[in-house]
């Protein structure tokens, strides 16, 4: 689904990432965790192909193509989807209008999917479907808000970015559970389609969604592999300091 060979990024003219190399197969769901500065978003923010974040060197291919130098809409029209840390406010756009809009894709793939309705009432947006994108949202709002744009979007790789950071319990196990319908994580793993990459500072979002595969990035390279609760589990109890010893 996604492989990234010698990736090296830099942001206005910082390098940040320094030669990464990564493998998602087709129903893989990966965790990156690493401490702040390690890279984690500066990676989906290139692999998304956001302009600010400069591939100085290697690739990045989605499903065989190299789509290291198309733009975002291009990237998001292939099935690339991104949940972002922090995502804008955006006034005269409502958040039915925005979903409207990539729903009217996902239908013409996807003819059986829920309801643009029906995907807001699962996650308690009902009552925001007609208010300006993101503008007055909650931590907790603006990471359902999210999710219901991906949910409606229906990418075949999903990018999230720390999607528990800012948000309570209660969000968070509803964050999780979308997370696993997006991922397709209730069908049979052979039947599984989609794939995704997480980013995550907390570990929480592990309590809720099963990841295959983890890896750490320190001072913009993967310092290792594991399994992601073996790993997350190494770092509550060390620290990053020995990921960094250990590479």
């Amino acid at each position: 689904m996604l492989v990234v060979e010698d990736l090296h990024v830099e942001v206005e003219g910082k390098p940040i990432l320094k030669g990464i190399d990564l493998e998602v197969g087709a129903g893989e769901t990966h965790v990156l965790l690493g401490p702040n500065g390690g890279g984690k978003t500066t990676l989906l923010m290139a692999i998304m192909g956001m302009p600010r974040y400069r591939v100085t060197r290697g690739a990045v291919y989605f499903k065989g193509k190299d789509i290291t130098s198309l733009t975002p809409d291009a990237r998001a029209r292939l099935g690339i989807g991104m949940m972002f840390q922090k995502p804008p406010a955006v006034r005269g756009v409502k958040l039915r209008e925005i979903a409207q809009t990539v729903a009217s894709v996902r239908e013409v793939a996807h003819p059986s999917a829920p309801s643009l309705e029906g995907i807001a009432e699962r996650l308690n947006l009902s009552g925001h479907l007609d208010r300006e994108l993101n503008y007055g949202f909650s931590g907790g709002e603006l990471k359902r808000s999210e999710m219901f744009q991906l949910l409606c979007q229906a990418p075949e790789l999903v990018l999230l970015d720390e999607p528990e950071s800012g948000v309570d319990l209660d969000n968070i196990a509803l964050i999780g559970e979308a997370i696993n319908d997006l991922l397709g994580k209730r069908e049979k793993i052979k039947e599984r389609k989609a794939s995704g990459v997480i980013v995550t500072h907390t570990g929480h979002i592990l309590r809720y969604v099963n990841a295959d595969k983890g890896h750490i990035l320190i001072d913009g390279k993967i310092a290792c592999h594991g399994n992601p609760r073996d790993l997350f589990e190494e770092v509550q109890k060390h620290g990053y300091g020995r990921c960094q010893s250990c590479r």
